[in-house]
Formats: structure tokens, C-alpha cells, sequence
């Protein structure tokens, strides 16, 4: 019983942190095309937006491959 509900949390954190993740993914995006757009400085504001996008990214894969194999999140296997 303790561990289903341990499970039920672990799973809920992680949705939660993936959609967090890929919420700040989004952000980050707009904000590099904001910046593309409108900034006329010379601080590389675009490239540093786009940079802390790819990280996120990199970030949110590792998050759901680790929960995958954990079994916190279910991944289904067709035939191969």
C-alpha cells in the first residue's frame, strides 16, 4: 500500500516537472524570438535564450528516460 502510493507521487512529481519543463521550453523559445526580432544591442540576448532552450530540452529527455526505466512512467514496447 505505501509503495503504490509512493509510485502514484513519484509519477505525479514528474508530470509535473516534465510540464514544467517543457512550459519553460516554450518561454524560451518566444523570448529568443522576441529578442531576434525586436532587440537591436549587441549582448547576444537570442543566442543565450535558445542556448537555456536546448538545455531545458536536454534536460526534460533525461528526466523521462530515467523516469521510464524506473517504471515511473509507463512506455510501451510494440514489436520491434
Amino acid at each position: 500500500m505505501v509503495e503504490s502510493k509512493f509510485c502514484e507521487f513519484g509519477m505525479l512529481l514528474v508530470k509535473l516537472v516534465i510540464v514544467i519543463l517543457l512550459l519553460a521550453i516554450i518561454a524560451s523559445l518566444f523570448s529568443g524570438l522576441f529578442f531576434l526580432v525586436k532587440d537591436d544591442s549587441s549582448e547576444k540576448r537570442t543566442v543565450k535564450a535558445l542556448t537555456f532552450r536546448i538545455g531545458f530540452s536536454i534536460v526534460a529527455i533525461i528526466i523521462i528516460i530515467i523516469a521510464g526505466m524506473a517504471g515511473l512512467i509507463p512506455i510501451k514496447q510494440g514489436p520491434m
